[in-house]
């Protein structure tokens, strides 16, 4: 008996127990964590920036609830731009640095404590603790304790929007083990994304929503615990959010010298013509740009030249969103992929980007663009052997060349591209005829792209015009915001252009957009309708990746699997900010990683 303590004593007090576990400020999914746990604030803030002043911002589009987490309607972060302020109606999460809230901005694929004080993992990643620091507050002084993170899960898994159940759903169970101790316990070991996403996790007041439906869209600023609070609202028009001046949270290093603003006021506008022009008569303070248009030809205006509106373009190392037309694989014309290379032929960018964007863009021709992910040349090594086993289900292209996408002169598709488009269509089973290409059924190749935006009209007309040419019945239609989600999240569409959001280190998002299993999940972003067990199996070599080098192979090889099954029709991206601000700012210096406005400061004469 004596014998046996000693030994049960022995294995629970070895020191290789112990040195499996790891307790530290922050966590990084491989490399090491650039900020020590003594660190201050990060490199790229001025931990010393003067508080106060307001700043008018500008948001396009609408909204219709203040609830950011279910499918239901739309909130103002899900706005085109909005995440970039700094300020959201989002509840603060366990930890800082890989997500929405607050991204890195010199770190890739790295978060530290905010909620959370530590985190504590073990050498296979198969559980996370998380302590939680007990000066966290809610807005209404109610501390936040392991019971409101446990409360987030749970809410988020079953009512929230599928984004949160696409990773939360890897959680086997969560231990409560104190008033601010958590753990999470994972399905399976070897992810260490995973506990860069958990601590993404939104921490929900249970005391709040014990009272309220959270599947109903509000209008009713819900209880938070960040750096803002909503203190006005006109619904779909307008918020205000003031400065919390006692935030529990203010002085933690990874706060200091950001949330300088007394006062946010955000106009949403639906035009970006309007918007744009009361941006030119000082009406709100900055303007970031997407025309590129409008950024080449209309900035010109007398502030510009006064000096009082700085217009810069700043070089970043995001992976910019994939941006695409999606096609709908879900739709009986788009299942062979000869259909769709023949569809991706017909588009000329190079000519919308010479006529209609002063060649200000590159063409795409990956789904991580701007990113270490892209394919590159043909597939070798680790990438090749990763590949290879689907040899009999990937085209044999794959494996010789390249994926390159075909580039005309900017004056029209070339004969020979239009004989390759055709020639696929017939290999297709479509055929010209009097009243449009048909196959043995009969049945007429038709398509219609749906939009959101009415300024890509002029952009895809010229595609409308060349597939009629060859035959295709194809049109546009442009709907309201409420119409186009709807439509979205139901897949009633035959092509959409649309964009899906990029980390610096894909890895769960990626599943929602292409694993089969979200192929008809209503309000998923698989728009493709993808449904490859090829992809899939990609997709959990990306997930399990013990290494950046492993993530990477991954990452390349699903991004050439992507390409060359033809899902989309790739469009174009920018590797700089294009942005424009009045001249009441300073800052220390643009991270590489985040525009971060979150940081500037209203120079000290501006501040009233």
């Amino acid at each position: 008996m004596r014998v046996f303590l000693f030994f049960i004593a022995a294995v629970l007090f070895s020191p290789s127990i112990y040195a499996s576990l790891v307790t530290k400020h922050g966590y990084a999914q491989f490399e090491q964590l650039k900020y020590d746990a003594q660190f201050t604030h990060f490199d790229w803030v001025n931990p010393h920036a003067p508080k106060g002043g307001s700043v008018r911002l500008m948001a396009f589009g609408t909204f219709d609830t203040l609830n950011p987490y279910t499918l239901k309607g739309t909130s103002p972060i899900g706005t085109a731009d909005f995440a970039s302020y700094g300020i959201s109606e989002l509840n603060e999460p366990l930890m800082v640095g890989s997500g929405n809230y607050d991204p890195s901005g010199d770190e890739a694929a790295s978060a530290y404590g905010l909620i959370a004080e530590t985190v504590q993992y073990n050498a296979s990643r198969s559980w996370v603790v998380f302590n939680l620091r007990k000066e966290a507050r809610f807005h209404d002084g109610t501390p936040i304790t392991a019971k409101d993170v446990a409360f987030s899960y749970r809410t988020l898994l079953k009512q929230g929007h599928p984004q949160y159940r696409t990773y939360l759903q890897e959680v086997a169970r969560v231990d409560i083990l104190s008033s601010h101790r958590i753990r999470f316990v994972f399905k399976r070991a070897g992810n260490p994304l995973l506990i860069l996403r958990i601590g993404d996790l939104p921490v929900l007041p249970e005391h709040y929503w014990r009272d309220q439906d959270f599947s109903q869209t509000t209008f009713k600023a819900p209880l938070g615990s960040g750096p803002y609070k909503i203190t006005e609202v006109k619904p779909g028009r307008a918020l205000v959010f003031e400065r919390v001046k006692d935030w529990w949270g203010k002085d933690l290093p990874v706060n200091r010298g950001k949330y300088n603003f007394d006062k946010v006021y955000v106009d949403f506008y639906r035009d970006k013509h309007v918007a744009f022009e009361a941006f030119k008569v000082g009406s709100f303070d900055f303007y970031i740009e997407h025309q590129a248009k409008n950024w080449a030809n209309n900035y010109r205006f007398p502030d510009i030249a006064k000096g009082r509106v700085i217009r810069a373009e700043i070089a970043h190392q995001i992976p910019t969103q994939t941006q695409a037309l999606f096609i709908n694989t879900r739709r009986a014309q788009f299942h062979d992929r000869d259909t769709r290379e023949a569809l991706t032929l017909l588009f000329d960018f190079e000519w919308a980007n010479k006529t209609l964007f002063n060649n200000a863009y590159q063409r795409a021709n990956s789904y991580y663009p701007n990113s270490d992910f892209s394919a590159r040349n043909k597939p070798k090594g680790a990438e090749w052997l990763l590949l290879s086993k689907w040899r009999e289900q990937l085209p044999l292209e794959l494996f010789l060349q390249p994926f390159v996408l075909e580039t005309t002169e900017g004056r029209g598709i070339p004969r020979e591209t239009l004989r390759k488009a055709l020639g696929l269509l017939a290999k297709a089973g479509w055929k010209s005829s009097a009243s449009g290409m048909k196959n043995k059924q009969g049945q007429v190749l038709e398509l219609e792209i749906l939009l959101v935006n009415p300024s890509l009209e002029r952009i895809l007309q010229a595609y409308i015009n060349t597939l009629n040419e060859v035959g295709i019945n194809a049109r546009m239609r442009t709907v309201d915001r409420a119409q186009f989600k709807q439509r979205l999240d139901n897949f009633d569409f035959d092509l959409t252009l649309l964009t899906l959001p990029q980390t610096l280190s894909p890895g769960l998002e990626q599943w929602q957009y292409f694993h089969s299993s979200q192929a008809m999940v209503k309000g998923s972003k698989n728009y493709a309708g993808i449904n490859s067990p090829v992809i899939d199996e990609l997709l959990d070599h990306l997930l399990n990746a013990k290494t950046y080098n492993e993530q990477r192979t991954a990452a390349r090889a699903l991004d050439r699997a992507l390409l060359w099954n033809y899902y989309s029709i790739p469009n174009w991206y920018i590797s700089h900010h294009r942005i424009a601000y009045q001249n009441r700012f300073e800052f220390v210096r643009i991270p590489p990683y985040t525009l971060g406005l979150r940081a500037w400061w209203l120079k000290p004469s501006e501040i009233k």
